[in-house]
């Protein structure tokens, strides 16, 4: 069986064309610069050189037509016909209470990604243009939404629900979601699989860190506390967003600023972060050690900050959980940084953690980096969310 993986953005489309049989990539690929000038197609069939096509693509539909003759070209295709695709996964942000599991696209699904684009603004419409497109390009085939938001329904009331009048709730859904949903789905559950640990009961903490930054708790594999919030504003410091603040900071800076709440959330998601705690050195955490290298003291505090905030967490839910089996980390950062692997578990140390300075130099594979005395194991799990979304599709058409 071959699936295939799409994840839209508002300009810019994701695929991977994966066979089943043995989960291996056939052919992957990016389209750029969707309804911009200078919009572009990277195809990469596996064991091939990139194919590069130089397009308008005024809408998602005119890019899953490229991808479509990109996948089938005679030269650098992976397959003869669409025949050949058994469904299509797409990876859809919101739903916001409605469904908490991944499910066959149906005109109720579009209803309520439709609904919800006032909570995923950027990403709902653009996921739901891609379904849209791939409906089109290939009529009749399955298509399945996998939720960014889903792992996060498992939460209990008392992990979600927050301290606000409770018709708001009722109103407007306002609670805690999390998102990369579909990341700590896949690494938790590799992690458990990998660690050896009891399938039903293993409590993990998954420390998802890049760009965008997150940690979530689950036990047996459902998730029960995770770090973002209603948006991915909430939680870690990240590249750009702020993460945790008083919300009284937003109206102070708007009275002192006279900028209004909209900006001041810009500017909280945008310009905040390590970028902003930086003095604006970058968002990149790659540039942030180079520049603390350098002595910018400014860049060593954004990078302390990072990594406390991180260890706060990991403490805060293995609290939640009573006890924890296993850390893993996962993402940009946390799979290729083990500088900050090791300084945020030098905070564990009353957990029984230890590091194993040779096992923790590695980058980008499954690995136990725990000492063999670790009271926790401590692993890397490299992300893999396009292959969650083609496990969750195949799952779903065959049932």
């Amino acid at each position: 069986m071959k699936i295939l993986v799409i994840n839209c953005g508002s300009s810019s489309l994701k695929y991977q064309l994966i066979d089943m049989t043995d989960e291996s990539v056939i052919a992957k690929g990016l389209c750029e610069r969707i309804g911009i000038e200078g919009s572009k197609l990277t195809h990469q069939p596996a064991g091939k050189d990139k194919y590069v096509v130089e397009k308008d693509m005024p809408t998602h539909t005119v890019a899953i037509e490229m991808v479509m003759d990109a996948l089938q070209d005679a030269e650098h295709g992976v397959i003869k016909s669409t025949d050949e695709i058994a469904a299509i996964g797409h990876r859809v942000l919101h739903a916001g209470t409605k469904y908490s599991e991944s499910i066959v696209v149906n005109d109720d699904v579009k209803k309520v990604i439709r609904e919800c684009f006032d909570l995923g603004p950027l990403h709902n419409p653009a996921n739901l243009m891609g379904i849209e497109a791939a409906e089109a390009a290939m009529p009749g085939k399955p298509n399945v939404a996998v939720w960014d938001t889903g792992f996060g329904m498992a939460m209990p009331e008392k992990a979600y629900l927050y301290a606000i009048p409770h018709e708001y709730y009722e109103k407007y859904s306002i609670r805690r979601y999390g998102f990369h949903g579909t990341s700590h789905m896949f690494v938790s559950g590799e992690a458990i699989k990998f660690g050896g640990l009891d399938p039903k009961n293993a409590k993990v903490i998954v420390c998802h860190l890049g760009n965008g930054a997150s940690v979530s708790a689950s036990i047996g594999g459902k998730c029960v506390d995770t770090s973002m919030g209603l948006t991915p504003l909430e939680g870690l410091i990240m590249g750009t967003r702020s993460g945790d603040i008083d919300p009284a900071v937003v109206q102070f800076i708007c009275n002192k600023e006279g900028k209004d709440v909209n900006e001041v959330l810009n500017i909280l998601n945008k310009k905040s972060g390590v970028l902003g705690m930086s003095g604006g050195v970058s968002s990149d955490f790659r540039d942030i050690e180079a520049a603390k290298e350098e002595g910018n003291h400014l860049a060593a505090v954004a990078l302390d900050a990072f990594i406390y905030r991180v260890a706060k967490y990991i403490g805060a839910y293995t609290a939640a959980m009573n006890g924890v089996d296993a850390i893993a980390f996962t993402a940009g950062v946390g799979e290729n940084d083990k500088a900050s692997r090791k300084a945020i578990c030098e905070y564990l140390g009353y957990l029984g953690v230890k590091i194993d300075d040779q096992a923790n130099d590695v980058r980008g594979k499954n690995a136990v980096i725990s000492a063999a005395d670790s009271k926790v194991k401590v692993m890397l799990i490299p992300t893999n969310e396009e292959l969650a979304i083609a496990r969750e599709t195949k799952r779903l058409v065959e049932a």
